[in-house]
C-alpha cells in the first residue's frame, strides 16, 4: 500500500512539474518567459519532496541521520534543497544558466563551493566544484569537493548519494541510502 501511495504522489508531482514547464508563469498582469530546462536540471526535479536515510562518514564510520527536501522555486526555475545532517540544515541551489545546471551549496563548513555537471543520465548525476567559480584552497579550508546521486529503483523512491569533502587537507568520501518519505 505504502509503494502504491508513493507511486501515486510521485505521479501527481511529475505532473504538476510537467504543467508548470508548460504554463506560463503570471505575476499581476506580465507572464515570464517560458524557460527550458537542461538534462541535469531535469534529473534534479525527479528528487522534488522529502527523503531520510543514514549517512556513513568516510573519516570516522559514524553513521548519522540525514533528511533532504527539495522544492521547486521561482516559477519552476530554481530547486532549492534543504538538508540536515545530524540535526545541522545547510542550503543548495540548483539552477540553469546558459542551458547548463548550476550549484551553489551553502555548507555547514563556512564555505560556498559551486558545481558543474560531470555527468547525467536517466538515472544518475554527478557534479563536480567548478574550480573556475569557486575560489577554494585544500591547503586552508574545507569543502565539498564533488556529489552524486543514484536512483535506486524504477520508481525513483530511493537514491544513494555520495560526496566527497576536502577536510582539512584530507580528502574523504560520504555515502548515504536515502528513501522518500513524501
Amino acid at each position: 500500500m505504502k509503494q502504491l501511495f508513493m507511486g501515486l504522489i510521485v505521479g501527481v508531482m511529475s505532473a504538476v512539474s510537467a504543467h508548470a514547464a508548460d504554463e506560463p508563469v503570471v505575476i499581476g498582469d506580465v507572464a515570464m518567459p517560458l524557460v527550458q530546462s537542461s538534462a541535469a536540471f531535469q534529473q534534479v526535479e525527479k528528487k522534488l519532496g522529502k527523503w531520510e536515510g543514514k549517512m556513513t562518514q568516510g573519516l570516522t564510520g559514524a553513521v548519522i541521520d540525514v533528511s533532504y527536501e527539495w522544492r521547486m522555486t521561482s516559477g519552476g526555475n530554481t530547486i532549492t534543497e534543504t538538508l540536515v545532517e545530524d540535526g545541522v540544515e545547510m542550503l543548495t541551489t540548483y539552477s540553469d544558466k546558459n542551458g547548463e545546471l548550476v550549484v551553489q551549496h551553502y555548507c555547514a563548513l563556512g564555505t560556498e563551493p559551486i558545481f558543474s555537471v560531470s555527468s547525467v543520465s536517466d538515472n544518475e548525476l554527478s557534479l563536480a566544484l567548478d574550480e573556475s567559480a569557486s575560489d577554494l584552497h585544500a591547503e586552508h579550508e574545507s569543502f565539498v569537493t564533488s556529489m552524486k546521486w543514484t536512483m535506486q529503483d524504477g520508481n525513483n523512491n530511493a537514491m544513494l548519494f555520495t560526496n566527497t569533502i576536502m577536510l582539512d587537507g584530507e580528502l574523504t568520501e560520504n555515502s548515504a541510502l536515502l528513501t522518500r518519505v513524501e
